[in-house]
């Protein structure tokens, strides 16, 4: 072949080459990103306290205001004052004599009547115990009425919330109560001592007896659990009541019959033929 004619050709194959690899690079290439929108920061809310008590209507101003009348209305209990108080009265004790009506409405209907912690006497409200506790007679009496059932003991924390001046009486009542620290939550629980059933248990049979639970257990399943181990459960040894039962009267038949018109004999005359 002419050396002229080798020279074109080769010059048109790399035009072609080139020209291809153009056409590739363009349906790889990547598309257009489109903007990255920026996220504008919302500002924080606001912790100013002045701005916060302005918020009249809001919700977090009117539980703030039941929160304090309920701290307050626990601590006057915990003082021994038992008198109640009304509204205007106890917002005025917690300095909360800016409460708008909206509030005030609030508290009389729904707040105050509904709180566990508060009871209502006759439009006047006062504490709600936990515990049905005055003094250290009527302590000592509910302890001993959890001892009789079998209920075991009282949390110290609702002997606390219950009792005005606590401390006091429960340093007078320290010989005659036990103190146990819950294994679970370290809450301390007071039991009533009855002193009439103080004997000495080994360490070892006080180590086990602890470490046996029977949460989640009926009493059923445990006396059955104790009869397969051959263990008597105790029984109600109390004294039974037994059932009255009515006596139904029924109506007696007569031993005797009366014939009809016997008692008539002798005024009726007999009219049948001889």
């Amino acid at each position: 072949m002419d050396k002229a004619l080798m020279r074109e050709r080769e010059a048109f194959r790399k035009k072609a080459f080139a020209a291809t690899l153009e056409v590739k690079k363009r349906s790889i290439a990547p598309p257009t990103s489109e903007p990255v929108k920026k996220k504008v920061n919302k500002a924080p809310p606001t912790t100013d306290p002045s701005s916060y008590k302005s918020m009249t209507g809001g919700s977090q101003y009117k539980f703030g205001v039941l929160a304090r009348i309920v701290r307050h209305m626990k601590t006057r209990h915990q003082d021994g004052e038992s008198h109640p108080l009304s509204i205007d009265e106890i917002l005025d004790e917690t300095n909360q004599l800016n409460a708008g009506p909206k509030v005030k409405q609030w508290l009389i209907t729904e707040a105050l009547p509904h709180n566990p912690k508060v009871q209502d006497i006759d439009g006047k409200y006062l504490f709600k115990p936990p515990l049905p506790v005055r003094d250290r007679k009527s302590l000592l009496k509910l302890l001993r009425q959890h001892d009789m059932k079998g209920h075991g003991g009282v949390l110290l924390d609702d002997i606390q919330e219950s009792l005005p001046h606590c401390d006091k009486v429960m340093r007078q009542l320290d010989k005659e109560i036990l103190r146990i620290i819950r294994q679970t939550d370290k809450k301390q629980i007071i039991f009533y001592h009855d002193k009439g059933i103080n004997f000495p248990v080994e360490k070892e049979f006080q180590q086990l007896w602890r470490n046996t639970s029977v949460d989640g257990l009926q009493d059923d399943n445990i006396e059955e659990y104790l009869n397969k181990q051959g263990i008597k459960s105790m029984q109600d040894t109390g004294p039974k009541v037994k059932p009255i039962r009515r006596k139904v009267r029924k109506n007696r038949a007569r031993a005797t019959k009366i014939s009809d018109n016997e008692h008539m004999q002798h005024v009726l005359q007999n009219y049948d033929a001889p």
